[in-house]
């Protein structure tokens, strides 16, 4: 199947009012770049292709940059079932700088990753320090996803800590990592919290988030509130 052969069963399984509720979540996407595929029919195209078609998968991966939004989608979840750990980095890493918005960012996800722990680290270590949003977005995600249990360790933490960017995109992932290490490493990420190490909006966005946590005691929840930070806050666009 050509690119523009997959380009064209994008289309076939296009919902308009499904493109239409993703252009309002998606505000870094214009609304003309989404055909509106959900992401179940992606998921089975990228696993069909990958099975029938390998080929032709590994030739729409390489044309950069696409020019909607779902094909961006479908070319994160074939890299996501990649089975080669140095296949899938490099594939990663010639994706990352053309990602952008958040869903595809959070939709790139590997398998691979969780076999190969130790020799994704020093990637994700390059990645936290890049001057591009999403890949910074990235590296930070794949830390709360493979280094908050038995890998943890409180430097990761305070590498993240480290990142100054005012982007609202890295912002609110920033706070769902820490959120989602409260309730995983609690006692070890608390300080983080009670020392305010992340700026005013980002520090009360990982409080509230944890607090809508199932994972996190009540007890654990009203000291949280107590920690919040009073100040002006200024808008940001919604996620």
């Amino acid at each position: 199947m050509s690119a523009s052969a997959i380009t064209s069963e994008l289309f076939r399984l296009q919902d308009i009012n499904y493109r239409d509720f993703q252009a309002k979540l998606i505000p870094t996407v214009k609304a003309d770049a989404i055909i509106g595929v959900r992401t179940p029919a992606l998921r089975s195209l990228a696993k069909e292709l990958l099975k029938s078609d390998e080929s032709s998968a590994k030739d729409f991966i390489e044309i950069l940059p696409h020019k909607y939004f779902d094909e961006n989608q479908l070319h994160a979840f074939i890299i996501s079932e990649t089975k080669d750990f140095s296949t899938c980095i490099s594939q990663v890493e010639a994706f990352l700088p053309f990602i952008d918005n958040w869903a595809t960012c959070d939709q790139l996800s590997p398998r691979i990753f969780k076999k190969h722990r130790h020799e994704l680290l020093p990637f994700i270590k390059r990645w936290i320090v890049s001057e591009h949003t999403y890949t910074v977005r990235f590296s930070i995600g794949m830390l709360m996803q493979h280094f908050l249990n038995e890998d943890f360790d409180i430097s990761y933490a305070e590498m993240i800590t480290t990142v100054r960017s005012d982007e609202y995109y890295i912002k609110m992932m920033i706070a769902w990592y820490f959120a989602t290490a409260l309730a995983k490493q609690y006692d070890a990420i608390l300080p983080f919290i009670e020392k305010e190490c992340l700026d005013a909006w980002t520090h009360n966005k990982a409080i509230q988030k944890a607090c809508e946590s199932f994972r996190i005691s009540d007890s654990q929840k009203e000291y949280l509130r107590t920690l919040k930070i009073k100040y002006i806050e200024s808008r940001h666009a919604n996620a």
